[in-house]
Formats: structure tokens, C-alpha cells, sequence
């Protein structure tokens, strides 16, 4: 996702898609342990979108 998109939502949309995204992650990581993935990037982005939720929700201004 892009930051843009991330910051037109509130704090609970990010709570809740910051959920999702970790859920998806760790699908991602057994799947990988089990060899059935073939596109490894996008573990890669998922660490990102969780990082960039991360630093909206810790941003004051946002989570109101």
C-alpha cells in the first residue's frame, strides 16, 4: 500500500489492517517453510506495510 492511501484512514482501520497484514506474514513464513511459495518478494512488502503502520500509528496526529 502506499502512504497515501494509509494515511486517509483512522487509527481503529489501521488497527485492523495492521492485524491483517501480521496474520498474512506469518501465513507468508510457513508457506515458505513448506516451499509452496514462488513470488518471495512479497514478504518483503508486507514488512514494509507493517512498518509504514506502524509509523502512523505512532505518529500523534493520526490516530485520532
Amino acid at each position: 500500500m502506499k502512504i497515501k492511501e494509509l494515511k486517509s484512514k483512522n487509527g481503529k482501520e489501521l488497527r485492523a489492517l495492521l492485524s491483517e497484514k501480521t496474520l498474512a506474514l506469518r501465513n507468508f513464513r510457513f508457506a515458505v517453510a513448506g516451499s509452496n511459495v514462488r513470488n518471495v518478494k512479497e514478504g518483503n512488502a508486507l514488512k514494509k506495510d507493517i512498518a509504514r503502520i506502524h509509523t502512523l500509528l505512532n505518529n500523534p496526529v493520526t490516530t485520532k
